[in-house]
Order: C-alpha cells, then structure tokens, then sequence
C-alpha cells in the first residue's frame, strides 16, 4: 500500500470507528500536546471541508490533533487563500491526500439553489458553486446532484494548481473526493 492509500485507509477506519461509538481519539492532553509542540506535524491527510459546524472532520474520521491538516470554507470551495495553505500541505508537510469532503444538506449549496445570499462576500461563495447547480437543472434530485458536483468541481479546480499537479504527475499527492452523510454519519468516497 502506498501513502495515499494508507491515508486514505485510516479516514476509512477512523470513520467506522466513529459510526460504532468506539473513537480511540478520545484521550488527547497535555502528554500529546507537548509531544506536538516538540515533534512538529505530520499530517497524513489534508480535508478541504465545509465550514458547517456539524461537519468535524477531526471527529467524524476519528483522528488526533496532528493527524490532518484541515482548510474549511463555506461550501468546501477554494479560493487563493485555502489554495495557499493546500500548496503549504502538500509541499512542505508532504501530505499525500488531499481529500475534498462535502456533505448532506449543505447551506452554501441551498443557498445557490434557492438564489439566496447572493451579496457581498458570501456572493464569492455562491458563485463558486453556481456552476455545479446550473449543470443539474432540472433533476429530480438538484440538491444531492449539485453537491456531488460541487465536490467534483473543488477537486478539479485543486488539481488545476500548479504545485499541486506537478506532485500529482510526480505521484506524490492525490485528490480525493468524498461526501457526509449528516444523519447517518457515513463518509462515502467517490
């Protein structure tokens, strides 16, 4: 197994851990503080998620401080900034999965949808994910299809970066994409 495979492997296990109520990530203190503070991180994946607070990635993968490097935008969209710290992931922490996470009844998504929010800067966010509604007009199921779009678009829009792709030719990083089920607590890769 490689490292992403290996990363990817521990969201999964992390994931079941959390769906069975049997989380090992729960005895975090001031050993594992210090021992971060003197070893620095070492991320083993970096989650581009939404800002949605019922959405924890630390918790829903079962995972400790230090484990993933996470950038949270409304939306699970990315800008310059969130693509800046996804370079610093990638190129010097050598994280090597970058997994885009999106999930059940988003706002952002809702708010495109539904032609809300569309002022000042949360404008930026709807137009972001606009083009994901626009492809699933008309569905009979616009919400889950946009979202699942949306996911694709972020992902895309990742690998388009130019440190980004250059390690992904080099196959040193993969993106990722993945969806949360918000009742169940089921993270479903793609």
């Amino acid at each position: 197994m490689n490292l992403t495979e290996d990363a990817k492997q521990k969201l999964i296990l992390g994931n079941e851990r959390y769906l069975s109520g049997r989380l090992h990530a729960e005895g975090f203190g001031a050993r594992m503080r210090e021992e971060l503070a003197e070893k620095g991180q070492k991320p083993g994946a970096l989650i581009v998620c939404c800002s949605d607070s019922r959405v924890p990635p630390e918790i829903i993968f079962d995972q400790y401080p230090g484990d993933i490097f996470v950038v949270r935008t409304a939306g699970n969209v990315v800008d310059e900034i969130a693509l800046g710290s996804i370079e610093y992931g990638v190129e010097h922490l050598s994280i090597p999965l970058v997994l885009v996470l999106g999930h059940e009844n988003c706002g952002a998504v809702k708010a495109t949808i539904e032609g809300e929010g569309g002022h000042g800067a949360v404008k930026a966010i709807i137009d972001k994910i606009k083009p994901s509604m626009e492809k699933h007009l008309g569905s009979a199921d616009i919400y889950e299809d946009c979202t699942d779009e949306n996911i694709r678009s972020t992902m895309e829009e990742i690998r388009k970066n130019a440190a980004v792709a250059a390690l992904i030719r080099e196959g040193r990083v993969e993106v990722a994409g993945a969806k949360y089920g918000i009742r169940s607590g089921k993270v479903c890769f793609f």
